[in-house]
């Protein structure tokens, strides 16, 4: 007997079968159908056309931003008859063949000597520098301290202690400043700096940066920590500070900034020449005895200085510890 076989379609529809399927395309290729690419041509430049004009607003941004430090760069190579007559950069009229330039004329250093002999300029570049790293030095160990108690510890009353540290920072610092100011006074701090250091002692905004950051950090690696005999405070300084490095870094650098800047307080405290820090010292330089704005200019160009390379030093730590609380998992 034959064995039966399979029906055979006829040779032209085999044909046409064959190429339907050539033509029409397989969706489970992946493929996409032509009229698609317009779309992605089009979407492809809406994107780069977004793209140039967010750089072309960060540039513009960028130039606002670089506009006062380049004035003040120019105020500082000009000496006192072009001060006030030019904005940025003297110029001076040139001829060339029959066509009239303007030139910059040569940088002077005419403010700086002046500053240097108005003022001990040194002597408050050092105040500063010590009052402020030592300011920095004593708010990270208590604000890493609190906010790690705050963030790894559960004890009665903590909800109440964070509510309670918010509402002092609602509270304007020039409120406090007359009762701060009796009780430096009582406690004889006046004129010394313990008196302008203590009050500083406890940043409330440190904190709370320390307690998000640490809030990240496992607590699993805490209990492994405590099994192998370490201390509370030797977990604090060889697992939580480490870890924390990126908000160590920023927070230094907005420390120190602000104790840099700080210009209030000291002068309300300091009395004496040789305790004054700088921003107290450069505001000497112009009153109502004297009138030296081209020194004045150059100070501030000088004390803006060490901000500039703690910030280069500490640029990578301070972009990772104000994004290191934004995203989690």
């Amino acid at each position: 007997m034959k064995e039966p076989t399979s029906p055979t379609l006829p040779a032209v529809y085999s044909v046409n079968a064959q190429d339907a399927a050539i033509k029409e395309p397989s969706i489970t290729s992946g493929q996409q159908h032509p009229s698609d690419t317009p779309r992605q041509d089009s979407g492809r430049v809406g994107e780069g056309l977004l793209r140039v004009l967010v750089y072309v607003l960060l540039c513009l941004a960028a130039v606002l931003m670089l506009m006062p430090l380049v004035w003040l760069v120019a105020a500082t190579t000009k000496n006192s008859d072009d001060l006030l007559h030019y904005t940025f950069f003297a110029t001076r009229p040139v001829s060339l063949f029959g066509h009239n330039f303007a030139l910059l004329k040569p940088f002077s250093v005419d403010n700086f000597k002046a500053l240097f002999a108005a003022i001990p300029f040194g002597r408050y570049m050092l105040n500063s520098v010590f009052i402020s790293c030592t300011t920095v030095i004593i708010q990270l160990f208590f604000s890493s301290l609190a906010g790690f108690a705050l963030a790894k510890y559960e004890f009665r009353g903590k909800k109440l202690i964070i509510l309670l540290m918010l509402a002092t920072v609602m509270i304007p610092t020039q409120v406090t400043m007359a009762p701060l100011y009796e009780l430096i006074y009582r406690m004889g701090l006046v004129n010394t700096y313990p008196g302008l250091l203590i009050p500083s002692a406890v940043s409330v905004f440190g904190i709370f940066l320390f307690r998000q950051a640490i809030l990240q950090v496992p607590d699993e690696l805490l209990h492994a920590a405590r099994i192998d005999g370490c201390s509370e405070f030797r977990i604090y300084r060889d697992i939580v500070m480490p870890v924390s490095r990126p908000m160590v870094g920023a927070f230094c650098l907005i420390s120190f900034m602000g104790a840099w800047n700080n210009f209030l307080w000291p002068q309300i405290i300091l009395h004496s020449n040789e305790h004054f820090t700088l921003p107290i010292g450069l505001n000497t330089l112009v009153g109502p005895q004297s009138q030296l704005y081209g020194a004045l200019m150059a100070g501030t160009f000088l004390s803006i200085l060490p901000v500039i390379v703690l910030f280069l030093l500490l640029q990578k730590e301070f972009i990772a510890g104000l994004t290191s609380g934004a995203v989690k998992g």
